[in-house]
């Protein structure tokens, strides 16, 4: 590994955690302002509000709710706890890296990611309801414009986010440079241009995709579900010398067969809701 890739992945993984740090503070923010928004919702979203405590008539919580938009639950779940390309630069930045440390650390980082998205789901379904958007931050913007707090969370998210992408792109830059450009010498005019084609493609996404949804659903069903479900037990069923009756290979084997089942059915679901929208 030379110099660069290992300032890559330091850099990486310190960006990471500050970005770890900023949804803490946003999940913390949310548990807050529950009380600050009252129920049933106005009808002036263009209204600041002082602290005032949630009418619970016409707020009822439900356990379940099962609508068209069930569709990207999995696939958005799938993709928030998709932490793979920092697993290595994570393991070469372990005093003593071992398979068990690491495992302490991965198990660490997805309990707490864990706590803060449950907070910020709870409390955000409990502060709007049915009304809550897909990316929740609008919500508390659009009624209390003005507020201090979500002010100063909106910056803190837009300052970890400028200051990570740049980071996280690295793991995808070179897997583009691997798989098309491995049998040549490194170049830097080429370097430049796979980085401005990936942010380029980037950009357009992010300013004429209409719901940040539909993009962590497609991402979610394709890419989330191989990484999460069926490549590991694909890569088990290969690797694995027991018998396929074994508890291991069922278990594997099943979770190939879930990955690719909730993988598609979620894809054709969504896809069918673009189509009629």
């Amino acid at each position: 590994m030379d110099m660069m890739e290992l300032s890559g992945q330091k850099c990486s993984t310190t960006a990471q955690f500050h970005l770890q740090i900023i949804h803490s503070t946003f999940s913390l923010q949310v548990v807050i302002k529950k009380w600050s928004i009252p129920c049933p919702l106005p009808q002036n979203a263009a209204v600041e509000f002082s602290q005032v405590s949630n009418s619970t008539e016409g707020c009822k919580a439900r356990l379940f709710n099962f609508s068209k938009e069930s569709a990207y639950v999995i696939p958005i779940m799938a993709f928030s706890f998709l932490c793979h390309t920092s697993v290595l630069p994570i393991y070469c930045e372990l005093q003593s890296p071992s398979k068990s440390r690491m495992l302490k650390v991965a198990n660490t980082g997805i309990g707490l990611s864990f706590l803060v998205y449950l907070l910020s789901a709870l409390f955000g379904y409990l502060t709007f309801y049915d009304h809550v958007d897909s990316e929740l931050l609008q919500g508390y913007s659009r009624y209390l414009p003005h507020d201090t707090l979500i002010t100063t969370v909106k910056i803190g998210i837009l300052l970890a986010v400028v200051l990570t992408v740049p980071l996280i792109h690295f793991p995808a830059r070179k897997a583009v440079t691997m798989v098309f450009f491995s049998h040549l010498p490194f170049s830097i005019i080429r370097h430049i241009l796979v980085t401005l084609a990936l942010n380029t493609a980037i950009v357009l996404i992010a300013m004429y995709v209409p719901d940040i949804k539909h993009l962590f659903g497609v991402v979610g069903s394709t890419t989330s579900t191989c990484l999460l479900f069926v490549y590991p037990g694909l890569f088990y069923l290969k690797l694995s010398t027991e018998d396929f009756v074994s508890r291991q290979k069922l278990g594997a084997f099943l979770l190939l067969v879930f990955g690719l089942l909730v993988g598609l059915l979620s894809l054709v679901l969504i896809i069918y809701d673009w189509a009629h929208q």
